[in-house]
């Protein structure tokens, strides 16, 4: 298992708690926490050493094509895709901005 710690700064302010992905799935699990902060700080843990570059770039992807919320994320990966990864932070930050 390796643990990755990511920072990105925040965009914008949004309230409340998310949950996406159930982490026995077989893929991920993304839990999300609103802070009043100016960062997203991300802790991920992975089943696939060696990933950090995978998930940095994701998570770039992310911020060019929005705005990230000021918060604290968790991430459980047991070997999801990328595409898999998308969709599970995409619906925790879906989900708090309309909380």
């Amino acid at each position: 298992m390796e643990q990755i710690s990511l920072s990105f700064p925040a965009s914008r302010i949004v309230s409340g708690k998310a949950l996406a992905g159930v982490v026995g799935s077989g893929d991920m699990e993304v839990l999300f926490e609103s802070t009043a902060g100016q960062t997203l700080e991300i802790a991920i843990t992975t089943s696939v050493d060696n990933s950090q570059a995978r998930w940095q770039a994701l998570f770039e992807r992310i911020r060019s094509l929005g705005q990230l919320p000021a918060g604290k994320m968790q991430i459980h990966d047991f070997g999801a895709t990328p595409g898999v990864a998308r969709i599970r932070i995409e619906q925790v930050f879906e989900e708090v901005n309309h909380a």
